[in-house]
C-alpha cells in the first residue's frame, strides 16, 4: 500500500503533483534514517531495524523511478519548450541532475552499512560515521533540490507543458509502476 502523506494525494491525472506527492515520502524517509543514524552506534532493535529496511527498499525501490520520472519524462520536455522563463530554468535543471548522480553513491553507502547493521546488529565507530555522514550529505542535498522543484520546476511544467505532454509523462510514470493510468489530465485550463 503507498503512503499517503496530508489530506490530499495525486494520482496521474497530474503527473506534477504526484512528484511533489514523492517528495513528501523522500522527506518522510529521509527523516527514518536521520532517526537511525542517531541511535546506529547502539544495538538494533526491532524498531530500528523495521524503519531502516522500510527506509532501505523505498530509496532502493521508488526512489530510481521518482529519478527516471524527472530526468527521462519531464526535463527532456521542458529543455524543448523555447520560453524565456523555462530557459531560465535550465541550469537549475543541470544542478537538479548532477544532484541525482551525486546522491547515487552516497544512497549506495547508506545501504551497504544499512544492510550490514541489519545483519550483524551493530557497526563500527568508523562506519556509524561513514553512515551518519552519508545519511546528513543525503537530508542536506534533497532539502534544496526538493525545495527548487517544488517551488520552481513543478508550477512551471505544470503551466507550460501542453495536456498531450502531460499525458505523455503520467503513462511514462505509470508504466515504470506497471499501472494503468487514466487517459485524462487535469489541468486547470479551459
Amino acid at each position: 500500500m503507498p503512503v499517503q502523506i496530508g489530506a490530499k494525494a495525486h494520482n496521474f491525472t497530474n503527473p506534477t503533483g504526484l512528484l511533489s506527492d514523492c517528495h513528501r515520502r523522500v522527506e518522510m524517509f529521509l527523516g527514518t534514517l536521520e532517526a537511525v543514524a542517531q541511535v546506529i552506534d547502539r544495538p538494533a532493535t526491532d524498531e530500528t531495524r523495521r524503519a531502516l529496511e522500510a527506509a532501505l527498499r523505498y530509496f532502493a525501490q521508488a526512489a530510481p523511478k521518482h529519478t527516471a520520472d524527472e530526468e527521462v519524462s519531464l526535463f527532456p520536455r521542458l529543455r524543448q519548450i523555447h520560453d524565456p522563463e523555462i530557459e531560465a530554468a535550465f541550469s537549475k535543471l543541470d544542478r537538479l541532475e548532477e544532484e541525482h548522480r551525486r546522491a547515487t553513491p552516497l544512497h549506495a553507502e547508506v545501504d551497504r552499512l544499512g544492510a550490514q547493521f541489519l545483519s550483524n546488529g551493530s557497526l563500527s565507530n568508523p562506519e556509524v560515521d561513514s553512515f551518519r555522514k552519508a545519511v546528513a550529505s543525503l537530508a542536506s542535498m534533497y532539502k534544496q533540490h526538493i525545495r527548487v522543484e517544488d517551488s520552481l520546476v513543478f508550477p512551471l511544467a505544470d503551466r507550460m507543458l501542453s495536456d498531450a505532454e502531460k499525458l505523455a509523462i503520467a503513462e511514462e510514470m505509470a508504466g515504470r509502476r506497471k499501472v494503468r493510468v487514466v487517459t485524462e489530465i487535469s489541468t486547470g485550463r479551459k
